[in-house]
């Protein structure tokens, strides 16, 4: 079913457009299959075409493989150079809290440009220079932003943490990369509630000896200590000095889930993220300076690193501290009229949350100028797309996108110059070959399989942290098939081009030999009015095909009685398969997620195999440990 169909004039006025007539090619099917034939013509274009500020060198691939991409062996920038290149009045930054939180604030360029030479002079002073590492404990607040392009501009590498992390989950990255100063803030609001996290800080502190100074940053106005507070920190009147580095130069951390022992450390490049973003935010969510751009994301999720990438077009960035529900779900529509907000982003489950509490977005609030709305976190099921086209806006991209923080963007997302179709992703990105491999390695088309890109991406990890040889590098994207990236999720791609994404490929359901994805559940389990939430594992083996357990969150006055029972099986023999009717159907308060909202189905799926808990899963990876126990009970009762 089509929900959007780009009219002429949208067509025209799209910066894919405009690149395409750049690079001679007149449909985006022939533009996507040159872009992964030839990588050396088109990364070099988005160079070209952006004029990023630089030297690109001539060379733009010196060895096409992965692992090992050698990218722009001779070219030096800086990504905070690309992000500050605007010095006008023009606002770079609209920040807004729940309320109770701290009060809104408009950035322009200029400022910002000002304030981040200022704290960089003062990052510089405390000793940080390039290849240091600075870390942040701090929410979505405009001195982490300012934070962390400070640190690039020194060529130094930046890693956050959302305060709402454990000290042991923080401990867990933040030691790996030994940073010399940490960014922290006092406390958060969330839900009405102050957070004090002085106390975690100070053992934070106490754990990471290499540090020279804490920074605090005053966010709910509690006493500092003998730390230097954030504004204290700038060098008024400092001028802003950039330090260009080579291409694949480590520009911040991230992490991998962290679910069972030690995160991954990812390091990505400068020059890498630079074009990435540059291709993913201008050509395929078509932003530009006229744009706000907003993602409700923490700090310690990878969305707030594509959300600070709105810089690098010219955009304004929205910044959102608190809960999406405080005091209600109509308070982040409300915050994009007040912002003028014209490309809104969401995980998959805050939008499905807002169709199951009955929310019309155009009801509450003024959404007039939304152009784009973005999905991701997990598949977004048609009636979800649905949802969007009859309640937020009939003219907008819907925009549901899938990658990973292992490469900081998105495999497959949306384009201003397709139609949008109810439950389906619109193209693969650009530069990105993914492909559906079967059982045999091969590439297929309207059939499930593995997603793997054949070929190398430039935001691909430059390397992870203490990984000196690769191997954990190589065993984690390469070890199924070697010289192709493994991503772990299951792909349709369909003739047409657009792509659909079934959940994690290690969680798949696999019942008398007919495999479905995860999500194909979830959508039909959760869009009855008694069920919010659910979890679906399968313990079986190869040989053993085990048994298919349901687990059920229930609404508000609900109860798993027969009668649910009966619909569920009912809807799921009907509308999936009667080899997918779970074995067992059973209500739990909540389903454990990591702590950046992941459900974990694999670590559960161990725990009913009979594994010890301990052994796949930390409770420090997870936003609710308490939500492991029910499970960790079940497995010991059934192996009785």
């Amino acid at each position: 079913m089509i929900l959007h169909t780009p009219s002429a004039d949208e067509v025209a006025a799209a910066n894919l457009t405009g690149y395409l007539r750049a690079v001679g090619f007149d449909s985006y099917d022939a533009l996507w299959r040159w872009s992964v034939d030839d990588l050396e013509g088109f990364w070099a274009s988005v160079w070209d075409f952006f004029d990023v500020p630089g030297d690109r060198g001539r060379i733009v691939l010196g060895e096409r493989a992965m692992p090992g991409a050698a990218w722009f062996p001779e070219a030096s920038l800086n990504y905070a150079e690309q992000a500050l290149r605007w010095d006008d009045d023009r606002p770079a930054v609209e920040f807004r809290a729940e309320p109770g939180g701290r009060p809104a604030e408009t950035i322009t360029h200029r400022d910002l440009r000002r304030r981040v030479a200022e704290v960089a002079a003062g990052l510089r002073a405390l000793g940080v220079g390039r290849g240091d590492r600075v870390a942040a404990y701090a929410p979505n607040v405009p001195e982490t932003l300012i934070g962390f392009l400070a640190t690039a501009s020194l060529g130094a590498i930046w890693s956050s943490c959302s305060p709402d992390f454990g000290v042991t989950a923080v401990l867990d990255r933040f030691r790996q990369i030994e940073p010399r100063v940490l960014i922290a803030a006092d406390g958060y609001v969330y839900r009405g509630r102050v957070y004090d996290r002085r106390p975690e800080v100070a053992e934070l502190e106490r754990n990471l000896p290499g540090l020279a100074a804490v920074v605090m940053v005053d966010n709910v106005g509690l006493d500092r200590g003998s730390n230097v507070r954030f504004a204290d920190v700038a060098v008024p009147g400092a001028d802003l000095v950039v330090e260009r580095v080579p291409f694949q130069h480590p520009l911040w951390v991230l992490y991998s889930s962290g679910t069972t022992g030690l995160p991954k450390a990812l390091v990505h490049g400068h020059g890498g993220i630079v074009l990435e973003h540059l291709k993913a935010l201008s050509l395929h969510h078509d932003l530009g300076r006229h744009d706000r751009f907003f993602w409700f994301t923490s700090t310690g999720w990878m969305m707030w690193n594509l959300l600070v990438g709105g810089l690098l077009v010219g955009a304004t960035v929205v910044l959102y501290d608190g809960s999406p529900a405080a005091p209600d779900l109509g308070a982040l529509w409300r915050m994009a009229q007040d912002t003028g907000t014209t490309y809104f982003g969401a995980s998959a489950a805050y939008i499905q949350s807002c169709l199951k509490a009955g929310i019309v977005p155009r009801q509450v609030a003024d959404l007039s100028r939304l152009r784009g709305l973005g999905s991701t976190g997990a598949p977004l099921p048609p009636e979800g797309f649905r949802w969007v086209y009859d309640n937020v806006h009939p003219g907008l991209v819907l925009g549901s996108v899938s990658g990973g923080t292992d490469v900081c963007t998105a495999f497959v997302g949306s384009c201003p110059l397709l139609p949008v179709v109810a439950g389906e992703i619109q193209c693969r990105y650009l530069g990105a070959a993914v492909e559906a491999f079967d059982e045999d390695g091969k590439a297929v088309i309207d059939q499930v399989g593995e997603l793997v890109l054949t070929e190398p991406m430039p935001s691909m990890p430059v390397f992870l942290w203490g990984d000196e040889d690769h191997a954990r590098y190589r065993s984690a994207y390469f070890d199924a098939y070697p010289g192709v990236w493994r991503h772990g999720d299951w792909i349709r791609v369909t003739e047409r081009g657009s792509c659909v994404i079934y959940g994690r490929s290690d969680s798949t359901l696999n019942r008398g030999g007919v495999r479905i994805g995860t999500s194909e559940l979830y959508r039909v389990v959760e869009d009855l009015d008694q069920v919010v939430d659910s979890l679906v594992v399968d313990t079986g083996r190869l040989g053993d095909e085990g048994r298919c357990w349901l687990f059920v969150v229930l609404a508000d006055g609900a109860v798993l009685d027969g009668g649910l029972r009966s619909t569920i099986t009912r809807r799921l023999r009907a509308e999936l398969s009667p080899r997918h009717v779970p074995d067992e159907i059973v209500a739990v308060a909540e389903v454990p997620r990591t702590l950046n909202g992941k459900k974990l189905e694999v670590p559960v799926k161990r725990i009913l195999q009979g594994e010890p808990w301990r052994s796949v899963v930390s409770r420090d990876g997870m936003a609710n440990p308490d939500a492991l126990q029910v499970f960790v009970d079940l497995a010991e009762s059934e192996g009785q």
